[in-house]
């Protein structure tokens, strides 16, 4: 029987950035999701400080909240907030009462269902994807202020994707922490018409990649020219 080398092994693995991201999506979709989908029929979670979570909805008549702040599964219950170590999802699940597994008549999941499976979460990647998160936040909702006129959607973190999104105008606005696509995090622009020039840099429309962006203020830029570009 062929086994494999400790090298081919290594290099099955996914980088520390790539782990880290997947066990954080398989956390926002096999528990967050799971549990906000049961109770509220929606999918659409937030960024919150150290990470992401859902929105805050009550159930029998008390306050709940699921939120993944660093490495912590934080669950608000009425006004009390407990504090769990981000271990394999079951583990997460027994914490917050879910019973785990993404609503798969909504969406399919990017990540498959292993309860067991240890969480792997680098301290340095977990970091790095929290505060893409927020600056890509930051910028989109400088978009919506700057277009309110348009009717622009709320900001939302969609589990499937694992991205933080808002659109308006026939356009998509969003960043990523990285996908199969594009390894690394990411903005992006995603007209629903696409355009043609040298702004648009894939097929389904542009995109920056982290490194080439300095700051909320620079990926706001990028959107309002994606904005115009795509809408004039």
């Amino acid at each position: 029987m062929d086994t494999m080398t400790d090298d081919a092994a290594q290099a099955a693995e996914p980088d520390p950035h790539t782990g880290t991201r997947l066990a954080l999506q398989s956390v926002a979709e096999h528990v967050l999701t799971a549990d906000l989908h049961r109770h509220t029929g929606k999918i659409g979670l937030r960024v919150t400080d150290g990470g992401f979570g859902q929105p805050e909805f009550f159930t029998g008549g008390a306050r709940r909240r699921l939120r993944v702040d660093g490495h912590w599964l934080v669950v608000l219950e009425g006004d009390t907030e407990t504090w769990h170590p981000l271990t394999t999802v079951a583990a997460a699940s027994e914490a917050s009462g879910v019973d785990p597994g993404a609503p798969g008549e909504v969406f399919t999941p990017g990540t498959p269902l292993e309860p067991d499976t240890p969480l792997r979460l680098e301290p340095g990647s977990l970091q790095e994807i929290a505060d893409w998160f927020r600056l890509t936040a930051v910028a989109l909702e400088g978009l919506r202020r700057a277009n309110a006129d348009r009717s622009p959607a709320i900001v939302q973190l969609w589990p499937e994707h694992f991205d933080v999104a808002t659109n308006m105008a026939g356009v998509n606005f969003g960043g990523s922490p990285g996908d199969d696509h594009i390894a690394e995090p990411y903005l992006y622009v995603g007209p629903w018409e696409l355009r043609e020039g040298d702004f648009w840099n894939e097929s389904f429309g542009a995109t920056r990649l982290a490194s080439e962006v300095d700051g909320p203020a620079d990926a706001l830029e990028f959107f309002c020219e994606g904005l115009r570009r795509a809408t004039e």
